[in-house]
This record gives structure tokens, sequence and C-alpha cells, in this order.
């Protein structure tokens, strides 16, 4: 798995496709951007991804983070700036996405959700609980990763591959990463009135076999809150829904017909090239 080290950027696939929209993901706690990469070849078919991945000793604020994606997008943008953006945040993930979202809402064509962390705070043991870490002596965290898996997951539902892969990026974070990004999602808060006035289309996803997080209902509080909202429940989904082997973000997407206005936006631009 590669590390970033220096700041916040986004990974690429090995096919640029400028013509097509572009899909930016935010990550959960791992931060790797990794995890994705089941879902990767099933986006292309309609967009050219970006992955942000987040420096595993990154301890920025959720301002520094939210301008650093900010900048980020609008260097892809200077590279062809006629096209759509969509902006799609998992977890952590989709907290950032919140913040970015409401930061700059005229960037954004369409917004995804994946069971945001918002819904941290909706359980007063989780928050308590992770006010202790700070006590946790860091041999601890490889073990602790190993017992979490089947509350961040649903593991009968993943490949083995796919199940390695998740361990390995939740043991990649340092200790002290794991304890700044909870305070983050301790401390996490948008403004209401901000959140209504996104206006474009929100597609909200919740597992409902979530064992991590009330995703449901943090995604029901959500729908109620942003004006123009479109909801995904996946009934036997845990919280990583998207490294499930029936899970298609994709198929989500033109299910819900979250695609055809900007696939129709795609091939004039490239017509117009």
């Amino acid at each position: 798995m590669a590390h970033v080290e220096l700041k916040p950027c986004f990974l690429t696939p090995k096919r640029v496709k400028l013509d097509y929209p572009l899909f930016v993901y935010l990550p959960g706690m791992d931060g790797t951007g990794q995890l994705l990469r089941s879902q990767t070849a099933g986006l292309e078919l309609g967009f050219d991804v970006r992955c942000l991945a987040i420096p595993r000793k990154d301890l920025t604020t959720w301002d520094v983070l939210t301008n650093n994606v900010l900048d980020l997008i609008h260097s892809e943008l200077e590279k062809s700036c006629h096209r759509p953006v969509y902006l799609c945040g998992e977890s952590f993930g989709g907290c950032l996405a919140m913040k970015v979202a409401t930061q700059s809402p005229q960037l954004f064509k369409r917004i995804i959700l994946i069971n945001p962390a918002s819904a941290f705070q909706l359980r007063p043991w989780l928050n308590s609980l992770s006010q202790l870490t700070d006590l946790v002596p860091s041999w601890f965290y490889d073990v602790g990763a190993l017992g979490l898996l089947p509350f961040l997951a649903s593991l009968p539902r993943m490949s083995s591959s796919d199940r390695h892969e998740l361990l390995k990026a939740m043991r990649s974070v340092p200790p002290e990463t794991i304890n700044w990004r909870l305070w983050l999602l301790r401390e996490f808060n948008v403004d209401q009135e901000k959140l209504q006035q996104l206006t474009q289309q929100v597609l909200l996803i919740a597992g409902g076999s979530d064992r991590l997080l009330p995703s449901v209902s943090e995604v029901e509080r959500l729908d109620d809150i942003l004006p123009n909202t479109k909801t995904v429940l996946l009934p036997d989904s845990g919280h990583a829904c998207l490294l499930e082997e029936d899970v298609n973000l994709y198929d989500i997407l033109q299910a819900n017909e979250f695609l055809e206005t900007d696939m129709q936006v795609s091939k004039k631009l490239q017509v117009n090239r």
C-alpha cells in the first residue's frame, strides 16, 4: 500500500478521462483512498475517478482538510473545466464531503453520502469510549483493528482479499492519527442552514446492517434537512458496504438516475474535442 507522507493528494487510475464527469471520492477513517479499488472499474464506465489520500500522520483540522480538497478539485478542473463534478464521501469522508460541499456548493453537480460518520454523535457510548483512546497502548491498536473488523464490515459479503485489504488499511494508520480523527468526529458540526442551501441532488446510502454507526437513522435525519435527496437502503450491508461483492456503486447511481444528464454532457464534450 502506497503511503502519502507530505499532504493530501488525489490517487488517479491508470486511465485518465478528461472528457468524463469528475468523480471525487473522500475515504473513511483510514484515509488511504485505496479501498475504492473494487468499485473503480465500474465507476470508470462513466467517470474520471479521483480518490483522496490523506497522509498517515496528518493532524490538520476540518477547515484545512476542506481547503486541501477544494484546491485539489480546482487543480483537476484546470485541465478540463467544462465538466460536472460528483462529490462522494464515505463514513469519515461523508463528514468531510459535507464540509467541502457547504463551503463551495456551486462546484458540485451531485453529492453522494455513504454511511456518513456524522452519525458518530448519535451513539453517546461510542463518543465517550473514543475519548479513552489516549489511554490505550499503541501495540493494542493492531489487535483492536482485528476485533473491530466484524463491526466495521459484513465479512461474509466480502472476498477474502478485500477483508485483508481492509484490515491492512486500518493497521496502516498510526495511533495518534486515529485519536486525532476520532476527535474530529466528536467535534464535527455543519450548520443546518448551510446544508439546506445545497440544492443539487444528494444521494444518501445507508447499510441496514451497519453495526458500527446508526447510519440508517443518520440518513433519515439528513433526508429531513437536505432539500433534494434520494435515499438508498442496503438492507444486508455493513458500514464498509463498498467492499461487499454484491454492492456496485455505479449500478446504484444508474438505478437512481444520477447519470443520465451527465452522460449527455460527456458525449458533447467528446464531440467538441
